[in-house]
């Protein structure tokens, strides 16, 4: 019987489980460049090879050392109840609000070392998307909908932007971005923001829009 390498398993696992290495990387939380290694051979490290084993849906014990089958046939296992699987979640950067507003007029998503930190989420973004810690008080509302300050919004830049929708904007007299609710009026698209003690700002040529925030997160 021919004995296959590790290189060959992971990538057998990953076909298995319809994966590609830059899913398998957002899933797993493992750095793309570091599957690719193993993948190829270039790296044997096995410590993220039982996360690898679970999340592609097979043996942990033949991705390691090649004992057994693949997949366990299910019906060789024992009565006992298996808990359903969590959600496939994506990894995002978090970012700052100077980072938000430069990527309305950035060429490349994601330039290198834009951020050291990660969320993960259950959203599957359209285009590349990151979060942002809410500053301030402008989105807290006294009734209704509400995003509290430190709260963590996640940033789809390829989301539909449509009038209703909370929206990162770039302002053409700020470096940093905005976070507002788009809103049509009279044909007019303005920037409102939650909470009625700020005021309204219209949305014209000059503004970019970032991004529609598609998910928030309140830290504790």
């Amino acid at each position: 019987m021919c004995m296959s390498t590790l290189a060959e398993r992971l990538k057998e696992a990953r076909k298995h489980a319809k994966l590609t290495q830059a899913k398998l990387a957002a899933v797993s939380g493992v750095e793309q460049p570091l599957i690719s290694q193993l993948e190829t051979g270039k790296n044997l490290q096995s410590a993220h090879l039982p996360k690898f084993a679970h999340i592609c849906g097979v043996s942990a014990i033949w991705l390691s050392d090649n004992i057994g089958p693949m997949v366990v046939d299910s019906k060789e296992k024992s009565n006992v109840s298996v808990a359903s699987q969590p959600a496939q979640s994506y990894r995002y950067p978090v970012i700052s609000w100077v980072s938000a507003g430069s990527w309305a007029e950035a060429v490349e998503p994601y330039p290198a070392g834009i951020s050291d930190n990660y969320e993960f989420s259950e959203y599957d973004s359209k285009g590349s998307a990151f979060w942002l810690t809410v500053k301030g008080d402008s989105m807290t509302a006294p009734a209704g909908q509400s995003i509290t300050e430190g709260t963590l919004i996640l940033v789809d830049t390829e989301a539909e932007v449509v009038p209703g929708k909370l929206v990162v904007a770039k302002l053409p007299d700020s470096n940093e971005a905005t976070f507002k609710k788009l809103v049509s009026d009279g044909g007019r698209l303005f920037l409102k923001p939650l909470n009625p003690s700020y005021p309204i700002e219209p949305f014209d040529e000059n503004c970019r829009i970032v991004g529609v925030v598609v998910r928030a997160l309140q830290k504790f």
